[in-house]
């Protein structure tokens, strides 16, 4: 975002500004939208376990790095959601159709979470649950 008089900040006053607007969207999602706060509840549970499941930095990359991409793809969608919402409530097609893609862009970000900890975490648990033969 441009200052009052039309220049972007630079040095670390732009990092700082940056980090404010980021926290406010945060805040706004957080005040605003379920979704966003249940899948961040869901997150503070699930990391430490995928911290825990992963066997390598890399698999615990995957484990939290699927669950972090669910909260940033949930922001654009809430993000898109309040524009469409900005020019009215009424129905119009390319409105419905871009919400439509929003909710499926979360839904296939969900779906990376269930693959990437069945697959690295499934067979851990597994070993963890299973009766010894």
């Amino acid at each position: 975002m441009a200052d009052l008089y039309g220049h972007t900040p630079r040095g670390p006053a732009r990092l700082l500004k940056a980090a404010r607007w980021s926290w406010q969207g945060l805040c706004a999602a957080w005040l605003h939208e379920s979704s966003f706060r249940l899948e961040v509840v869901l997150f503070v549970v699930l990391a430490p376990l995928g911290l825990w499941l992963g066997g390598d930095g890399v698999q615990r990359a995957l484990l939290v790095g699927s669950l972090l991409l669910v909260l940033a793809v949930e922001l654009l969608n809430s993000a898109v959601e309040a524009v469409i919402e900005r020019y009215g409530a009424e129905f119009h097609e390319l409105a419905g159709r871009a919400k439509d893609m929003g909710s499926a862009a979360v839904l296939m970000t969900m779906l990376n979470v269930l693959l990437c900890w069945g697959l690295i975490a499934g067979p851990r648990l597994w070993l963890l649950f299973s009766p010894s033969l």
